[in-house]
């Protein structure tokens, strides 16, 4: 029987229909993957289709010259969990079941949330069935994360637990801010590269070859295989000595902070080999708190001060005009140079009279030193400027650090339409011209070393896989800045502006040794508006030490507004406190030869651990008393007191119910005590224990971190 067409047209209609809502159901279907599913279709398909994948190269540390890491790349992650996973965390008992002690272990492992706020987290995210859900706000470091994964249900792989991360390779600096401008900064993106100081000038060298690799099916199992390794970057041995890198640090601030300071600058180099032993940049923040901001100490150009007294003069005896006991006449220290008047610091108390070229350098004396250069070179000033070109002190220096200032030393053109009257004289004080501070201590570091100009140097050499592969070499400059007899004559000059008699550099002088330099006070021009519409001062002192067999040389420089300001007595006590540290940790001669048989010395004990301290103190012939008391974990714990021959200890209770006390202690026996209790030690800086986390007497549990910053 044939069916009619009204029954076979419904039938049509039917199967059309059909096909329609198919089609819909399939376009709808492809929207929602193009759209509402597309990140987690991307992700399935980066883990199992993965061609010419690149492998980030691991980037070289750098390294101070004593030995210590100062910047190095470490691994740190984000915590992240898919509550879809493997089609277990969708029951509810499996979370009832975890979810208690994978709290809890989350709280000892992160104390600042507790374990109510990661329950409360971790149940929004399953509410939510979220794929990438985050933990924890912050990275968080390997070790953390090692933690992290043995914690109940995280332990099982990321497949069953739904725990994954992602890796973040971070350039951590060990010594925090410790000359942060000089070693540089990465961007927190690490494709894009370094920023600045080293890790920007030897960028190449640090960042490696990334190597290539593809994902691929093999025995139904995918596999990342590599096509090209990557090539890990090559470390770096800097010139900076930590030790005297903190000196620095240490004294410039002190002195900013009693003065009001604005800029601070303290560079300390060694004089055969040009080496940046130190290099210190400070900057006053809004906050009061002084920080590293810009590597003031090669890019700032600044006219110097009286520091540049020393080129001139070095000039005039270069070219025979003046003898060290050339006498001039100062007046009463004012005087009319060719329509201005120059003044020296003393001219309210009646001036300096008739002096020698040398006294001139010594009181630092503004007239002396101009009238000097300027009946010699008034008519001639292309001589004097040339002169100060052949002493080295405009020659660029191409340093190591970029943002490098280039000296600004003017050179008079043949019609003297860019000279002025009085050009000469400012110049030969210190102003009209502009060097950065490092321009200045390369010219005096010359001159400490009989002559022989050479370049500053950051890097000593660079170390592939613990083995030297380039030494970078000193380079010379120039090779005599002067005659021997000139160079004689000024090194006896600024020998005698330190410790002769009325020599403005007394304060950076020092009972142990002999020290040379100068001193500088300038007033900092405010562009357009001169030198008088808001009065500031570059205060400065650069010399060397010891005076007859220098090894480094320093300078320090210091902007601050209004008066009072006094290079020899600000800067000179930065640079006396700086030299006189150097000169006891590195430079004076063996403690056995210099102590009397009256002499004791007693070291500095931390406290801690008796039992090892008193059997090195017995090895060193330095008394101490035995303490009788409660041992824990077979060692007895004390604190340490001394005096001139006598180390006292006392006896620390312990308990092993409560957070003992570890402040003075060094990191060694703070680890070992705590950890040896249950406790997960995470440290910071080097030095005692200044601060804990976890107060002392302080209850804890098992596993619980705690946090000891070292100074």
């Amino acid at each position: 029987m044939i069916p009619e067409k009204k029954d076979i047209k419904n039938r049509y209609l039917v199967i059309m229909l059909l096909l329609v809502l198919l089609g819909l159901c399939i376009i709808i279907k492809a929207g929602v993957i193009m759209f509402a599913e597309r990140q987690y279709w991307n992700d399935v398909a980066d883990r199992f289709v993965k061609e010419n994948v690149s492998i980030p190269a691991q980037r070289g540390n750098i390294i101070s010259s004593d030995g210590q890491l100062v910047a190095s790349s470490l691994p740190e992650y984000r915590i992240y969990m898919d509550f879809q996973a493997g089609g277990k965390l969708k029951d509810s008992l499996l979370m009832k079941v975890y979810l208690d002690s994978i709290c809890e272990g989350l709280h000892k492992i992160f104390p600042d949330k507790s374990k109510a706020s990661f329950k409360q987290l971790i149940n929004q995210g399953h509410q939510k069935m979220a794929r990438h859900f985050l933990l924890y706000p912050k990275r968080i470091s390997y070790i953390q994360y090692k933690d992290v994964k043995q914690l109940p249900l995280f332990n099982q792989g990321k497949n069953r637990s739904g725990l994954h991360d992602e890796v973040y390779n971070q350039r951590k600096k060990p010594f925090g801010s410790l000359a942060m401008r000089t070693l540089g900064d990465m961007y927190s993106d690490v494709e894009l590269g370094a920023k600045n100081g080293l890790e920007l000038a030897y960028d190449s060298i640090l960042k490696g070859v990334p190597g290539i690799t593809h994902r691929q099916k093999v025995m139904n199992q995918y596999l990342n295989l590599v096509d090209i390794p990557p090539v890990d970057g090559c470390d770096i041995i800097t010139t900076i000595d930590v030790g005297m890198q903190d000196i620095a640090e240490k004294a410039l601030i002190d002195e900013l902070k009693l003065i009001n300071g604005t800029v601070g600058v303290a560079i300390v180099m060694e004089v055969k080999t040009g080496n940046i032993k130190a290099i210190a940049n400070m900057t006053k923040c809004s906050d009061g708190i002084y920080r590293e901001l810009r590597n003031n100490a090669v890019s700032d150009l600044m006219e110097p001060g009286s520091t540049f007294k020393t080129a001139s003069l070095m000039v005039a005896l270069e070219d025979g005009k003046i003898t060290p006991d050339e006498t001039v006449d100062t007046g009463n220290g004012v005087y009319n140079m060719h329509g201005s008047w120059m003044k020296d610091h003393n001219w309210h108390r009646g001036g300096y009279g008739v002096i020698t070229a040398t006294q001139a350098l010594m009181f630092s004396s503004n007239v002396g030193v101009s009238k000097l250069i300027d009946k010699n070179y008034y008519n001639n000033p292309e001589e004097f400027v040339q002169g100060l070109y052949d002493l080295g002190i405009a020659t660029p220096l191409n340093l190591d650090i970029p943002g490098w200032g280039s000296p600004r030393i003017r050179m008079p053109n043949k019609n003297k339409s860019n000279w002025s009257k009085t050009a000469l004289a400012w110049m030969s004080i210190g102003y009209e011209t502009q060097l950065a501070p490092i321009q200045t201590l390369t010219f005096y570091n010359a001159i400490a070393n009989n002559g022989v100009m050479v370049k500053p140097k950051f890097v000593e050499a660079i170390i592939k896989d613990g083995e030297v592969i380039k030494e970078i070499p000193t380079e010379i400059i120039k090779e005599s800045i002067a005659s021997p007899k000139t160079i004689q004559q000024i090194q006896y000059m600024l020998e005698e502006e330190v410790n002769g008699p009325g020599g403005t550099g007394k304060k950076a002088g020092s009972t142990q040794f002999l020290v040379s330099g100068k001193t500088g006070t300038a007033q900092v021009s405010q562009g357009k508006g001169g030198y008088h519409s808001v009065r500031k001062y570059l205060v400065s002192f650069c010399g060397y030490f010891p005076s007859r067999d220098p090894k480094y040389t320093c300078i320090v420089a210091i902007q601050k507004p209004g008066l009072p300001a006094s290079g020899g007595l600000m800067s000179g006590a930065v640079f006396h406190e700086i030299s006189e540290r150097i000169y006891a940790k590195h430079i004076s001669q063996n403690i056995e030869e210099a102590k009397d048989s009256t002499s004791v010395l007693v070291p500095d004990v931390k406290h801690g651990n008796v039992t090892d301290a008193r059997y090195v103190l017995n090895k060193i012939n330095i008394q101490s008393n035995q303490i009788v008391g409660k041992e824990y974990e077979n060692i007895s714990w004390g604190k340490a007191d001394r005096d001139s021959s006598f180390v006292q200890f006392k006896e620390m209770s312990i308990d092993n119910k409560l957070v003992p006390n570890v402040h003075g202690m060094g990191a060694k026996d703070a680890v070992f005590l705590l950890e040896s209790m249950g406790l997960r030690v995470h440290i910071s800086g080097m030095g005692k224990v200044s601060s804990q986390s976890i107060p002392q007497g302080g209850h804890f549990s098992k596993g619980q971190s705690i946090h000891l910053t070292l100074k």
